[in-house]
């Protein structure tokens, strides 16, 4: 496994076990400190726009806390027909956002922000293209069933229970588990 090296004591400003495990099989290391922020759409505010508020005001917040540190923030939505889709609510919800993904594409957008105390940081984003086949209302309810989405922008997981529910991809895998890799690596290089 090769590794990103990085000079610098990074922070991930998130709990997510999947942006963790990412970050671990890129040989990256790190310390967990998560921000809490409100996550909180401006009215009329773009989905991109969102999401690359979000990542910084994350790393913003925790680099704020722990200036010996570079801190990476992450936010990650779903957008069909201009929707955003974050976490469910309840599993209504759940069930909602996956019966308008169903036999449809939709775009998963990650927020990418590093930030250092006193330095002036930097926000990217990417975006993925997921193609999902047509779901039957008992196969969503029996995924919503194994809790699986309840902790999910879009209601699911790509490297879960809905794996075979994506007939296409267009763009990067890694960026639809919750961190884009190669952006991270390319950032991150910039930082040295």
């Amino acid at each position: 496994m090769s590794s990103i090296p990085s000079p610098h004591k990074l922070i991930l400003a998130s709990a997510s076990p999947r942006r963790k495990e990412l970050l671990q099989q890129a040989g990256i290391e790190f310390e967990v400190r998560p921000a809490d922020i409100l996550e909180i759409r401006k009215p009329g505010e773009p989905p991109l726009e969102y999401a690359l508020r979000l990542a910084n005001e994350k790393a913003s917040a925790v680099a704020n806390k722990f200036p010996d540190h570079l801190v990476l923030g992450a936010d990650t939505i779903v957008v069909v027909d201009n929707e955003v889709l974050g976490k469910p609510l309840d599993r209504e919800d759940a069930s909602r956002m996956l019966a308008m993904l169903s036999g449809r594409t939709h775009r998963v957008i990650t927020a990418v922000s590093l930030a250092k105390y006193g330095v002036t940081g930097e926000t990217q984003a990417c975006a993925t293209e997921v193609h999902f086949r047509k779901l039957e209302m008992g196969e969503i309810q029996e995924y919503i069933e194994s809790g699986e989405p309840m902790d999910k922008a879009g209601a699911y997981a790509i490297q879960g229970g809905a794996a075979h529910w994506v007939t296409r991809l267009e763009g990067e895998y890694s960026n639809v588990v919750g961190l884009p890799m190669p952006l991270v690596a390319e950032m991150l290089s910039r930082f040295r």
